[in-house]
């Protein structure tokens, strides 16, 4: 792994440990036993090493929700969905749990934040018409609208509101879980008997991954 891929791991590896705000470039270099002046030759300051990290999270959101050509919406993707959700935000947990405070000090950052967030929004609609086609939802295109905008909220706040409320609270896999079943609650009113089952089911999928945490 060349220096500059290697302090871009140790920095998200760092950052979602200990917590954005406490790490210096000096504590990522001490990490990898390189100079600050070797970390500086790469990057010129922290801000430049979030940038590339988020870079990376804008692909893999971009890519976490793409259709399966020839696979229709039934359990199984459902699951496949949640658990790339799961993957994002526990990847990637210091810049949900830091994203005030990290967008308020970065226009440019925000900008590409903003952009991420609308492709998602348009993901997240696909995603639920496709449910809605199976017969897994009761919903018109301007629910479906709405209900994506609610979920891509709470996708994105969930552990920063975690953190506020509790600030004690150590961001687990089982917190995230948690995320992941408050988003399956807000679907559920709005679900077919059909795909109320299915929620039910996913519900108990990840009640059962917090309790191995």
């Amino acid at each position: 792994m060349k220096t500059r891929e290697r302090i871009i791991h140790s920095a998200l590896a760092l950052f979602n440990e200990q917590g954005e705000p406490n790490v210096t470039t000096n504590h990522i270099a001490a990490d990898l036993g390189i100079s600050p002046g070797n970390l500086y030759y790469h990057f010129r300051n922290k801000e430049e090493i979030i940038h590339c990290i988020f870079d990376q999270y804008a692909i893999d959101l971009a890519t976490a929700f793409l259709p399966e050509p020839g696979v229709g919406a039934d359990q199984n993707k459902l699951l496949s969905y949640l658990d790339a959700a799961f993957q994002l935000m526990w990847r990637y947990r210091f810049f949900y749990a830091n994203l005030p405070d990290i967008l308020r000090r970065d226009a440019v950052l925000q900008e590409k934040y903003l952009v991420a967030q609308k492709t998602l929004q348009g993901d997240l609609v696909r995603m639920m018409q496709e449910f809605r086609d199976t017969g897994f939802l009761l919903l018109d295109d301007n629910d479906i609208e709405e209900l994506g905008d609610t979920l891509k909220l709470v996708a994105s706040s969930w552990i920063f509101y975690q953190s506020v409320h509790a600030p004690a609270t150590h961001i687990t896999k089982a917190v995230i879980y948690l995320g992941v079943i408050k988003i399956l609650g807000i679907v559920s009113p709005m679900t077919t008997p059909l795909g109320k089952q299915v929620v039910l089911d996913l519900i108990e999928h990840y009640k059962a991954q917090m309790d191995q945490q």
